[in-house]
C-alpha cells in the first residue's frame, strides 16, 4: 500500500446514547506508516472512537472505513485483519496464557502457531507463567498477554488503547522499541494514551479530543506549537476549550 494512503478514514462520526453526545462530528484520517496518537481527558471520546473503529460499536452516524472496508456493514472483516489492545486487560480466566495465545493463534489460522506463541512468550518474558491461568496472573502479565495476542498474527494495523499501562519501566521500553521498528517497517497505529512523554517520543501525527469534539490535529510539531513539550502542549489546548 502506498506510504500516502488513508488507512483509516473518519468522516463526520457521531455517537449519541440517550442525551449524551459522545463523539461530535469526529472527521480524520491517518495514513499508512503513520503512528498516530489520540489524546484526551477521562470521558472526552476516545475508547468510543476506538470502539468505532474496531466495529464493537456502530456509529449514531458518519462513515468509517479502515483499511477499505465500511466498518458499520462489516465489522468481523476488519476485526479479522487489525490487531486490537482494549482499555481493560480480559484474557479469558480459565485459559492458560500459554493456551490463551494458541488460541488466538488457531482463530488466527496462523500455520506455526506454536512457534509464534513461543517468540511472545519469550518476548514479554513469561516462560515461567506459561502455565498460570489468566485469572491468577498480575495485571502486567494480563496486560503482556493482551498485546501479545495482538501482534500475534502480524497486522499490518494496530488499535491501542493504553498498552504501557500495569507495564513496568523495563517493558514499557521494550514494547516502545518494537512499537517504533514496527512503525518504520510500514505498519500503522493508532493509540489512545494518558502517557504523553512516551506518546511524545513515538508519534508523529495527533490528535486531542475534549467533550467528543476533536480541538486539535495534525503533526506532533503542529499540535505542540510553541508549548515546551506534548503534555503542556495538551493541558493548553484542554484548559482552553471550556
Amino acid at each position: 500500500m502506498a506510504a500516502n494512503m488513508a488507512v483509516v478514514r473518519v468522516e463526520g462520526v457521531t455517537k449519541r446514547y440517550r442525551n449524551v453526545t459522545a463523539l461530535d462530528g469526529v472527521s480524520l484520517e491517518i495514513e499508512a506508516g503513520d503512528f498516530y496518537g489520540f489524546f484526551g481527558p477521562n470521558g472526552a471520546g476516545k475508547t468510543t472512537l476506538l470502539k468505532i473503529l474496531t466495529g464493537q460499536l456502530r456509529p449514531t452516524s458518519g462513515l468509517v472505513d479502515v483499511l477499505g472496508i465500511d466498518v458499520a456493514r462489516e465489522p468481523l472483516k476488519v476485526k479479522a485483519v487489525v490487531g486490537i489492545v482494549p482499555e481493560v486487560e480480559s484474557p479469558p480466566s480459565y485459559l492458560t496464557a500459554f493456551e490463551y495465545l494458541y488460541f488466538v493463534s488457531r482463530v488466527r489460522k496462523i500455520d506455526d502457531a506454536n512457534g509464534r506463541v513461543k517468540r511472545w512468550i519469550d518476548f514479554f518474558d513469561l516462560e515461567d507463567s506459561r502455565g498460570t491461568l489468566c485469572k491468577d496472573l498480575s495485571k502486567g502479565n494480563r496486560q503482556k498477554l493482551m498485546i501479545a495476542s495482538a501482534l500475534i498474527h502480524e497486522p499490518r494495523l494496530l488499535f491501542l488503547d493504553e498498552p504501557f499501562i500495569n507495564l513496568d519501566p523495563v517493558f514499557q521500553r521494550k514494547l516502545k522499541d518494537h512499537l517504533s521498528e514496527y512503525s518504520r517497517g510500514g505498519g500503522t497505529v493508532f493509540m489512545c494514551s494518558h502517557l504523553l512523554q512516551i506518546a511524545e517520543k513515538l508519534c508523529d501525527r495527533v490528535a486531542v479530543i475534549n467533550k467528543g469534539r476533536l480541538i486539535a490535529k495534525g503533526s506532533l510539531a503542529q499540535v505542540r506549537g510553541s508549548s515546551p513539550d506534548l503534555e503542556q502542549a495538551f493541558l493548553h489546548l484542554v484548559e482552553g476549550d471550556g
